[in-house]
Parts: structure tokens; sequence; C-alpha cells
């Protein structure tokens, strides 16, 4: 009889060793309700401390499909970082290494006119989720191509008061995002986005909208009453 045990949370699966660095794929709800609220689709331990030294964290996405990219960045990002290089610095290197494997992978071709030009908004929608009495449209949209052909770090969700590529009135879902996670991260860009459209800068919108998602995360009983206040009904 086997005497090997699961993974205890947040630990999902093994899924590489790179010399002194075991990577992890980890599950990225139990993270973001239980210990960070702010942790995306990867880290290591010199930017997010509660990773142990000599790991290398990927979320558990609904896709599978950019492992290999962000293992990449990550090991230009912790290499950089353990020897003293700031986070700022390392993410601006590890991020043109992750640029350089999405083009090699054919999708800023394919998506730009061989990199003529940005491609319609239109090509990175998955589907309407729901548009709202106010006119707003939600989309879930296709991560691993925003990412790609937009901006690097996008990631779980954004407005079209934060990036300019985002369409008047859009708020956009990452298709990465697991249904179980999704209504979290849609209160999250509701807030910000209603907060923005009345003045708020993004530091404080996106503070406030954080300490919510992080409550419902808690007490997801009061999810559909606070969705319902940000115009979602």
């Amino acid at each position: 009889m086997s005497t090997s045990k699961s993974p205890k949370p947040p630990y999902v699966e093994k899924i590489d060793q790179l010399g002194n660095l075991t990577v992890w794929i980890v599950d990225g709800s139990y993270i973001r309700g239980h210990i960070d609220e702010e942790f995306t689709n990867f880290g290591q331990h010199y930017r997010y401390s509660y990773i142990p030294k000599n790991e290398l964290w990927l979320d558990q996405e609904a896709k599978q499909n950019e492992r290999q990219f962000f293992i990449d960045h990550l090991l230009v990002e912790y290499r950089l970082m353990a020897k003293g290089m700031s986070y700022n610095d390392a993410l601006v290197k590890g991020d043109a290494v992750e640029r350089k494997e999405r083009r090699l992978a054919g999708d800023i071709k394919r998506m730009t006119n061989n990199g003529q030009n940005l491609p319609d908004a239109k090509s990175v929608h998955d589907h309407l989720w729901k548009k709202l009495e106010n006119g707003v449209s939600v989309w879930i949209v296709k991560g691993r191509l925003v990412r790609s052909v937009y901006n690097i770090d996008f990631t779980e969700g954004g407005h079209d008061h934060v990036y300019e590529f985002v369409p008047k009135n859009e708020v956009w879902i990452d298709d990465d995002i697991e249904e179980s996670e999704r209504g979290y991260v849609l209160l999250h860009e509701l807030h910000e986005r209603n907060r923005m459209a009345h003045g708020w800068p993004y530091l404080k919108a996106h503070a406030e909208s954080s300490r919510l998602e992080y409550r419902c995360r808690h007490h997801p009983d009061e999810l559909h009453d606070a969705l319902s206040a940000e115009g979602w009904g």
C-alpha cells in the first residue's frame, strides 16, 4: 500500500525540477482567500516572501497553455532578485524573456498582421458574460492573447478606465480564471471601475476594491449583494 500523501494547500502538483528549484502548481484561489489577495498567475520567493526560497509557483488555471512562458519569466526574475536586483527591474527583464517566447510561439504574428498593427479588440473576446443596465458589457476574454498582444502583465481582469486597449464601457475577465473565482474578480473590476468613473485615482480605487474582494472571499454569502450594489443584477 502506498504511503504517499497528497500535497497540502496551496500545493496541487509538482510539475518540474530545475536544479534546486521545484516548480509547483498551486491553488491560486486558496492563496487569494487565505494568504494574499494580490497573488496573480505566478510567483517566486523574492517577490512573495511566503513562497519558500527554492520554489516557483504557478497558479492552477482554467487553461494550461502559458506555463512555459511563466516559468521562463520566473527563472529570470528569481535569479536577478537573488543577486540583489529590485523587483521592478527584474520584472522588466522577465517580461522581455517572456515576450520573446510569446513571439516565437506565433501569437503576435498571427494577431497583429505580422506586427504591423494591433488587432481589433473583438478578436480577443471569447463570449459576452452580461450587458449591464448602465451600458457596460462584461466579456470573458482570451487571456493568453491579451497578454501576448496588448499587455504582458494583464491578469484576472481589467476595464476601460485602466487599460487603453479595452474598449469604452467594457470590463474584461480573463478566461484563465476558474469559474469558481470569476464572481470575486468581477466584483473587484466593477467596484474599481465605478469608483474611477466618479474621479477616484486608480491606486485608491484598487485598494478599496481589493479590500472588498478579500472580505467577500471570506464571507461568500455577501458576494451577491455586493455585486448588485455595483450594478450586476
